[in-house]
């Protein structure tokens, strides 16, 4: 009994969520069930009641904002987007140090690396990237470089 009892012990931080493995296993799409497997925490206690799945477009609205917002982690939540596309609407000359660029999509970001550049255009297509260590950088069309970015809203 005592072996027993220890062996369950070490292994309990691996086994999976029963629901979560259940849900995972109902999808038909190869990519989308990966991403659900793969989206399961290790060594997380089983949830008692399975949360829906993350939608794409969850994913593009909470892009930047990453441990900003107070929001339940749920056992099948899909990885963040690699890279998020909007543009920038109206006439657009650059950016420098500290400013915040307003995408179409509403979302505010704020240059926070001291770099400054200069593309002037109208409706500028610009892609938000993630980089190492969380970083996110903006890609504007026609632009050399692309700056370091923080959401702000």
């Amino acid at each position: 009994m005592k072996k027993l009892l220890l062996l369950l012990a070490v292994c309990g931080p691996v086994l999976a969520d029963d629901a979560a493995t259940l849900h995972c296993r109902t999808l038909k799409d190869g990519p989308a069930r990966l991403a659900c497997y793969d989206a399961m925490p290790v060594g997380a206690a089983p949830t008692a009641a399975l949360a829906a799945p993350v939608t794409v477009e969850q994913q593009k609205q909470a892009f930047g904002m990453e441990g900003k917002q107070k929001r339940a982690v749920d056992a099948v939540s899909a990885p963040p987007l690699a890279s998020l596309s909007s543009h920038i609407p109206g006439k657009f000359e650059g950016w420098q140090p500290g400013q915040t660029i307003t995408l179409a999509n509403g979302q505010r970001w704020k240059v926070v690396d001291g770099s400054d550049g200069v593309v002037v255009g109208k409706d500028l297509k610009a892609t938000l990237v993630r980089g190492m260590l969380g970083a996110i950088y903006l890609d504007i069309d026609g632009a050399s470089r692309s700056p370091k970015v923080v959401r702000i809203q």
